[in-house]
């Protein structure tokens, strides 16, 4: 462990109202002794760390100026809450940070008083500071209702819907644009280009000079200087117009690293708003550490990493990621048919799509943060007879559930779907766990759904949905590595419905689907040791089920346990019903379906979380003693 900075000033701070007692050359020491304790933090446990060194004086100045946590103060999308989290009572557990038992990497209600409104999805936090103050002034909590919104999430359609009804009701609201140029990935879309018109086409010195005064409720002495910049910006034939024709009095842009800056304006703000009124902030991500100023994605995520270098601790892989593997397969595919293009909502590094991007520009469309078009985009484009791969996060995709049902499945469009990070996730918590994808896709009609049990299955389900046109067809997989087997030289397509054998034995039949295909084998080895030789299969499919398999299964064993990494209501319960109509359970099957438990399992380790939701391989060993256990008990009665 590095020695850490001295902090004599941020070590006087244990709550925001303890900030408030500072002088102004006070904050200022405050704000570097917090940017240098937020890289300590995060170089012990890894993070997102580009984000938080973004906002350090935009987070010293919010505190000093505004009484939280009377006044709600809403990050968005909130992995740039870690300096906030240091200055409101958790610093002494910040290096638990996205740990088992540990601080969330998210603004979490249930963790503090000072995170009023949890958001790990993007573009909610202008809807939820307008839900506070319509609560406020209907007698509700008292305060101001501050939303932080990057300007990533501004490509969003729900922050529009939220500030054309915020502006339609006129009530004081404040909303923060974090405008760093630079969301996960480089921002795209219109906006992107009206932000950066803002203030490309003049001096940033002299707009920054000029926006100190830009408010136009500011006293008497400066309001020649707000008259000037509102000049200058009509002369760039942009400025606030966008914002002001949405009903919000607009302020910027300016230097959200100022402070001196940031607490005049926000000073000003808080003593003179009477309606919405958004504050344009420019920011640099990474700010003031140079390792992550100097990386292309300015330090968003990092594993640990060594504080003076900047150099990462990673871990060797030992297997190729399920991402990449599903990127080169995607490729692949492009290479052999000009009609594979591929969508990404602001996601392209993530979902492995960048390399793609790389190498058919024209075919892969990053849509920015707005996954409800992402979709519709993609069936149009079916529609207009490509074939296209909508890659999107199992729990990202949950945002354009309407479309997917609409758009895509009532009119039986062939729409890929490649849905990453299904299952748990690990220290990204439950705000990003895969868990629901298998039931609100399995449920619609004439929908294709498959699970990968390991990389060589991937790639013969991107082979698979390359070669489907009937209709729509969704394969999954998980975070991190496969588990190195062999790979396919020439990837055939699946047969449509068909599940596997993995092992054949007796008495009691595992029937996987997912990646936990791993675990049942080990199940598998342990209870050979006691004498016992589960079947173990692969379903491949949720829908449409392999009928003949699940019967055979059924009739040839004394017991049948599903296995899924997944919610209650997916391919266990689809099994289930078939087994119910075919009268399967009159016979006197034992039955049992290992599935994520009704919970929202916390951050943790990927292990340690499937240890909550028991489903590694000890859990399943246990199950399949219980089911025959259970078996022998009612036969002998």
């Amino acid at each position: 462990m590095t020695d850490r900075p001295p902090t004599p000033t941020l070590d006087k701070v244990h709550l925001p109202a303890d900030l408030r007692r500072l002088s102004d050359g006070e904050l200022h020491k405050l704000a570097h002794e917090l940017r240098a304790e937020t890289i300590s933090a995060v170089s012990e446990t890894g993070g997102h760390l580009g984000a938080g060194l973004g906002v350090i004086e935009l987070t010293v100045a919010l505190h000093a100026v505004f009484e939280t946590p009377r006044d709600k103060l809403i990050w968005d999308v909130s992995h740039q809450s870690y300096p906030h989290k240091i200055l409101t009572g958790r610093r002494d557990r910040i290096r638990t940070l996205r740990q088992k038992d540990g601080l969330s990497g998210f603004c979490k209600r249930s963790e503090s008083p000072y995170d009023p409104f949890g958001a790990a999805h993007s573009s909610t936090s202008i809807s939820a500071a307008l839900g506070f103050a319509a609560a406020r002034d209907l007698g509700g909590d008292a305060g101001d209702a501050i939303a932080v919104i990057g300007d990533g999430a501004m490509s969003a359609g729900m922050a529009y819907e939220a500030m054309n009804n915020a502006g339609h009701l006129g009530k004081r609201l404040i909303v923060i644009l974090n405008d760093n140029e630079m969301s996960i990935a480089p921002p795209v879309g219109a906006m992107s280009s009206y932000l950066s018109r803002l203030y490309a086409g003049a001096p940033f010195q002299e707009l920054k000079a000029a926006a100190k005064g830009a408010v136009s409720f500011l006293p008497p002495p400066f309001q020649q200087g707000a008259k000037r910049a509102k000049e200058m910006l009509k002369h760039l034939a942009v400025g606030g117009t966008l914002f002001e024709e949405l009903g919000f009095s607009y302020v910027g842009p300016i230097d959200g690293h100022d402070l001196e800056q940031l607490l005049a304006v926000l000073r000003t703000v808080k003593a003179r708003a009477d309606g919405p009124i958004l504050i344009h902030a420019i920011t640099r991500k990474g700010k003031g550490y140079a390792p992550a100023e100097g990386a292309a994605d300015k330090g968003h995520g990092v594993s640990k990493f060594d504080v003076i270098t900047g150099e990462q601790k990673k871990a060797k892989s030992n297997a190729p990621s399920y991402t990449s593997v599903f990127a080169k397969a995607l490729i692949a595919e492009a290479a052999r048919d000009d009609k594979v293009v591929a969508v990404t909502a602001a996601m392209p590094d993530g979902t492995g799509l960048k390399s793609f991007m790389e190498r058919y520009a024209s075919r892969c469309f990053d849509v920015g943060i707005a996954e409800q078009h992402a979709v519709t985009f993609a069936a149009g484009m079916a529609a207009g007879g490509m074939k296209p791969f909508c890659a999107i996060y199992s729990t990202f995709l949950q945002r354009g559930y309407d479309q997917v049902v609409h758009d895509v499945a009532i009119q039986r469009l062939p729409v890929r779907f490649a849905i990453d990070r299904a299952g748990l996730v690990g220290a990204d918590g439950a705000t990003h766990a895969g868990a629901f994808d298998v039931a609100y896709l399995a449920n619609l009609p004439g929908f294709t759904v498959m699970a990968a049990a390991d990389e060589a299955e991937l790639v013969r389900m991107v082979a698979t949905a390359a070669a489907h046109d009937d209709g729509p067809i969704a394969f999954r997989f998980p975070r991190g590595e496969g588990v190195g087997v062999e790979m396919p030289a020439d990837p055939q397509p699946l047969e449509i419905g068909k599940g596997r054998i993995v092992r054949e034995g007796s008495r009691v039949a595992i029937l996987s689907f997912g990646t936990r295909l791993q675990e049942a084998e080990t199940a598998c080895e342990r209870l050979a040791g006691r004498g016992i030789t589960p079947t173990l299969a692969d379903a491949r499919f949720a829908k449409p089920l392999d009928e003949e398999l699940i019967l055979r299964l059924a009739r040839e064993h004394d017991a049948l346990i599903t296995l899924e990494e997944g919610a209650i209501g997916g391919f266990g319960s689809h099994v289930a019903q078939l087994l119910a109509e075919k009268g399967v359970f009159d016979g006197g099957l034992a039955y049992r379906s290992m599935v994520l438990p009704d919970i929202f399992i916390d951050q943790a380790s990927p292990r340690d979380m499937y240890d909550v939701a028991g489903l590694n391989a000890e859990h399943i060993e246990q199950k399949v003693l219980e089911a025959l256990g259970v078996n022998l008990l009612s036969r002998r009665a």
